[in-house]
């Protein structure tokens, strides 16, 4: 009953603003339209001016809401930072890397699709605290790429993975009360990933594997207790086996998933991927829900990051046996 209360509370406020300053536009209301492309705005904290009307830019300018509730800030009940970590639902990027304007580090023009607005930095300081990479071993080192067959190729290499650790490791050092959780869609060779993660600073900051409880029954520390023992960066790769190599834990023992892309958003159900167990095993104590379209849309997801994704969380909390998805990916989040 806590944890429903919990996410209703956050989903209110994600969707109607409430907590925003009487004398600023809510979530839904005008705005000048000259705050499109500028830092102020009319909209209340948490909000930015936007024209999500599909496809974008076509409708009013009305207020969005771009910062999730932070559960070590918000105040309208007294669970702040004392649940098991399992016990929260947390913004969480799809394809995190792949933004707008990239433009190649190697000169080569990007034909691959992008999934997000602004960087990964810009992502963790508007509340996203979850992040999906695909990883790959391309040109001698680690690359994050939008690729299909297992390869990494010049114009689907979106940046070297160390630039968006790096990233990741500021954000942590400048925020001691963060904590996040990577998703590797994994196609590198044994030891890739953990030289690299090294490499960034981020080894202090994993939570360590054998300290991951797999089945639901078993309790997630307090996230309070994981912040003050400084275990805030949990990291999970698709390819068995890392946990001896890279240190890295397996993400089928931990999470189960639903079916990603366009499959996955038939009205009223909430299937599994097909690596996944099923959405309501209880031999896993996390659970991811993707809402979000095979082919990137922006104006998918302006007018569906809203009421469906509303209604999709309802069906995944059923699908999952009455548990709350701990990870919501989408694209496109900035027109949550």
């Amino acid at each position: 009953m806590t944890r429903l209360l919990l996410v209703v509370v956050v989903v209110v406020l994600l969707l109607l603003g409430l907590g925003v300053a009487s004398s600023a536009a809510l979530v839904g209301e005008t705005c000048s339209s000259s705050s499109l492309s500028s830092s102020s705005s009319s909209c209340g904290g948490g909000l930015r001016c936007t024209s999500c009307v599909p496809p974008p830019g076509t409708g009013p300018a009305v207020c969005a809401r771009t910062t999730p509730i932070d559960p070590a800030i918000h105040t309208l009940n007294s669970w702040g930072l004392s649940l098991p970590f399992n016990r929260y639902s947390w913004l969480t990027t799809h394809n995190s890397f792949a933004v707008v304007g990239t433009k190649s580090p190697i000169g080569s023009a990007i034909i691959a699709p992008p999934n997000q607005e602004d960087s990964v930095t810009s992502q963790l300081n508007n509340g996203v605290r979850g992040l999906m990479l695909d990883a790959y071993d391309f040109n001698n080192d680690v690359w994050l790429c939008h690729s299909f067959n297992g390869k990494c190729f010049a114009f689907t290499a979106y940046q070297p993975g160390l630039s968006v650790l790096k990233e990741i490791e500021a954000f942590l050092e400048g925020n001691p009360s963060a904590v996040i959780t990577i998703f590797l869609e994994d196609y590198t060779a044994a030891g890739s990933l953990g030289k690299v993660i090294a490499a960034a600073g981020l080894t202090k900051f994993l939570f360590p594997v054998e300290k991951m409880p797999e089945k639901q029954e078993e309790k997630w520390p307090l996230l309070r207790d994981m912040i003050a023992q400084n275990h805030r960066l949990l990291v999970f790769t698709s390819k068995q086996g890392k946990e001896a190599t890279d240190g890295l834990a397996f993400q089928w023992t931990y999470v189960v998933e639903s079916q990603y892309g366009s499959d996955g958003l038939a009205q009223g159900q909430c299937r599994n991927r097909g690596e996944s167990r099923p959405m309501d095993s209880k031999a896993q104590s996390l659970v991811l829900m993707n809402f979000f379209t095979t082919n990137p849309s922006q104006s998918w997801a302006c007018g569906n990051n809203s009421s469906p994704l509303v209604t999709k969380l309802k069906a995944c909390y059923q699908a999952s046996a009455n548990r709350w998805p701990n990870f919501i990916a989408v694209d496109f989040y900035m027109v949550l």
